[in-house]
């Protein structure tokens, strides 16, 4: 079986006497999808070549290359569809919107309940603090893009986030833009500046609200929130988001599930 191309290294590239690990063929192709998805070759919701198609690229069987697109629609990278081919996956599908969001009511579903309302309370950029700088890959000092808004469920305050992004990857984002778009973040994020979040690492704990915190949420300072920090990656694990939201819990909960 053929093996799938690898670039060259340049001449003056130093040689190593440790012995490269070895890496299946199937993620040897993985990795080239994935470096076609982040260099853009193909955009979200848009269909990839077939696997045959593939397999004459990379010179190898179909099977290997099927094999590597299970890999990726595994990790919601991309979407099968049934007689009509793979797809980029994109935050604009209905069913996977609010695929980081896991706060859901008790008494209803997520569709009952309806949408969240969101208010953008301020959207601006200042120097990332040191704490933002180490979550964000930066410098401390290095501009970043910092907004703070407040979603409502049937018309409640829930979720207060405070979220930070790098600057130049999202430059022209304002308030109002993120006030004017109707879809999830994300998804603005994907379809504007082209940035697709593909993961995220939380931390849960319990805490209570300072008094702006309070006074947005509409509960008393003593008043236990759910804090919950998350960092999203794009592809290649560069993160490029950093959130920190509070959860009311009076009315909602979290809810993860465990495969």
């Amino acid at each position: 079986m053929a093996t799938a191309a690898r670039p060259s290294s340049p001449p003056d590239t130093p040689a190593t006497s440790q012995a490269p690990a070895f890496s299946p063929l199937y993620q040897q192709i993985k990795g080239l999808i994935l470096q076609s998805l982040q260099q853009g070759e193909w955009k979200p919701g848009e269909a990839i070549p077939s696997e045959i198609d593939l397999a004459a690229r990379y010179r190898v069987s179909q099977g290997t290359v099927r094999k590597a697109i299970d890999e990726l629609a595994a990790d919601n990278l991309l979407v099968r569809r049934q007689g009509r081919g793979t797809f980029v996956a994109t935050h604009a599908e209905q069913h996977v919107q609010y695929r980081f969001l896991r706060l859901l009511p008790d008494h209803s579903t997520p569709s009952e309940e309806g949408p969240a309302q969101r208010d953008v309370v301020e959207c601006r950029r200042q120097r990332a603090s040191a704490d933002v700088a180490r979550a964000l890959g930066l410098r401390a000092g290095d501009p970043v893009l910092q907004a703070r808004r407040l979603l409502r469920f049937a018309g409640v305050p829930t979720i207060l986030e405070d979220l930070w992004l790098p600057a130049g990857p999202f430059k022209g984002l304002t308030a109002e833009r993120l006030s004017d778009y109707h879809g999830p973040m994300y998804a603005l994020f994907e379809a504007e500046f082209g940035v697709r979040m593909v993961r995220a690492d939380e931390k849960l704990r319990a805490v209570l609200p300072d008094e702006p915190q309070a006074a947005l949420l509409a509960v008393t300072p003593a008043t236990p929130l759910l804090s919950v920090e998350r960092i999203a990656y794009t592809y290649n694990d560069v993160p490029m988001e950093l959130r920190r939201g509070l959860y009311r819990t009076d009315t909602h909960h979290y809810r993860n599930q465990l495969s």
